[in-house]
């Protein structure tokens, strides 16, 4: 019996059961990714026709979306003259990772088949230079299965295109990402991520958490795998100021020089305008870090207020004059204010045990790695930084990112003030109480609120669309965590997560 490529169209085009679609660890896959090896590695790739020769049926048909129709003929002729020819400028193709899918082909029960599908980039080979990239599409193989082995008996290659230039945010991507592990995981394989944790809230509540990846151990993470998650601190320190504010023990505008002067600006005229407000804002005045300047000293830059400035310092100085008011530690405040109330047991500044808290599962830590995946080792600190170094997780986080969508517990006016644009940082992108604001973003000309962080070997962001109330949280221990955001946050947003992308990330 004749199996045309027009009949499995008409099958592919009905739903498929879910069954269908083999497991990578079947034994079936790895007979099929065998035979795509021969087809595609040995074949195309090595030029060893004989091999390729053997695997293609007598009447056998390819479908090119450029170069037409060819029967088996044509097909091992246009290796041979083409693809085959020219050694100093040899085409080479690389199976996109996480891409192929194969299903399996029954007759009354009986395996006679086998469907694969995938995508594939195309590369030129030249001496003494490394690889480029020419094409990218997609391909749709049948197989059958005859007394020889498996058969290629039926071919697609189309949707071809010139691929895309990545950019540090972008993968280049093209499967859908989280249809199933197998492809997240290989994606992170290929970018060298040891790890990562994902969260979505979904119209005010944790809908998923999931986390991939294994720490250097071979265990694998569990889902509440503990990271430093560097400037996503900074949201933290601020929800529990602006509890404190709600409780009418603190002020956004009062100078913080009532309670603390650093000895490296005492008696600057800047010192009355350097408030709560302009550090949240971040208009503090002050450099990111002093240990950054030329004097390594503290010292304004810009009357606080005038401008947009991006400081850790600014952080850091209102902890000293919360600590100096309070006579007890952020680590404190924050367990009383936030991590208590909103149960984030596995969060705190420091590896220090931290009053009330539990002390930190070590066991459960991900330390960060740099770009080649290697371990960066540094010492578990034990200093409390306003602005960076929050141990968390994701469904620790996620509670956090939850609570804001839904008033935080504050105030509506100061809830309002937390969202309004208070500082411009670029065109399109403003500020407020610590989150950057995106506005008229997609076809619904939404806003969101976006933190990042960001040290060596550690990249997260935390997206909140207070409309809606969604939000999407990544986390990964690896200076290439950023190469996912793009894909992860288009597939969860849209055009919506499209247009953040595009506004503030870059596009190629």
């Amino acid at each position: 019996m004749r199996y045309g490529i027009w009949a499995f169209l008409a099958v592919t085009a009905m739903p498929v059961a879910a069954s269908a679609q083999v497991a990578q660890t079947a034994s079936l896959y790895s007979q099929i990714m065998q035979a795509d090896r021969i087809l595609f590695e040995e074949g195309f790739n090595q030029c060893k026709l004989d091999r390729l020769d053997a695997i293609v049926s007598a009447d056998f048909h390819f479908l090119h979306d450029q170069n037409g129709a060819q029967d088996r003929k044509q097909f091992l002729k246009g290796f041979k003259d083409s693809i085959c020819s020219n050694p100093a400028r040899k085409p080479i193709r690389k199976a996109v990772p996480g891409t192929i899918d194969v299903f399996a082909l029954h007759n009354e029960g009986k395996l006679y088949g086998a469907i694969e599908t995938g995508q594939h980039d195309f590369y030129i080979r030249e001496p003494g230079k490394p690889l480029y990239k020419t094409d990218a599409g997609r391909f749709t193989n049948v197989w059958l299965r005859g007394k020889a082995g498996w058969q290629l008996a039926e071919s697609l290659s189309y949707d071809h295109h010139e691929p895309r230039a990545a950019n540090k945010f972008d993968a280049v991507y093209p499967a859908p990402l989280f249809d199933n592990r197998a492809r997240i995981t290989a994606l992170m394989a290929q970018h060298h991520i040891p790890s990562m944790a994902i969260a979505r809230i979904v119209d005010g509540k944790i809908a998923g958490i999931r986390a991939f990846g294994r720490y250097d151990d071979g265990r694998a993470v569990p889902v509440d795998v503990i990271y430093n998650v560097a400037s996503l601190t900074k949201p933290v320190t601020a929800l529990t100021v602006l509890k404190l504010v709600a409780a009418g023990k603190w002020s956004l505008d009062a100078p913080l020089s009532d309670w603390y002067v650093d000895p490296d600006v005492a008696g600057s005229p800047e010192l009355k305008y350097l408030t709560t407000r302009m550090v949240l804002t971040q208009r503090s005045g002050f450099p990111n870090w002093r240990y950054l300047t030329p004097s390594r000293k503290l010292h304004f830059e810009f009357r606080p207020g005038a401008k947009f400035q991006y400081s850790g310092e600014g952080f850091e100085y209102l902890r000293k004059a919360l600590e100096a008011k309070f006579h007890t530690g952020l680590e404190a405040l924050a367990q009383q204010y936030v991590f208590g109330p909103l149960g984030m047991k596995d969060s705190q500044y420091s590896f220090a045990a931290a009053p009330g808290a539990a002390p930190v599962d070590v066991s459960r830590y991900a330390p960060p790695h740099d770009a080649e995946g290697k371990r960066i080792d540094l010492p578990h600190h034990v200093t409390v930084n306003a602005a960076a170094n929050l141990l968390t997780t994701a469904p620790d986080y996620a509670r956090l990112m939850a609570a804001l969508l839904n008033g935080a517990g504050l105030p509506k006016p100061l809830y309002r003030d937390m969202l309004t644009p208070q500082a411009h940082k670029a065109d399109n992108v403003d500020w407020g109480l610590s989150w950057g604001i995106y506005e008229n973003l997609g076809p619904g000309k939404v806003f969101a609120l976006q933190h990042t962080g960001g040290d060596d070997g550690i990249k997260a962001i935390a997206i909140l669309l207070p409309e809606s109330r969604d939000g999407l949280l990544v986390i990964a221990n690896s200076e290439n965590g950023i190469s996912l955001w793009k894909k992860i946050i288009e597939e969860s947003f849209g055009e919506t997560g499209a247009d953040l992308v595009a506004r503030n990330l870059g596009s190629p």
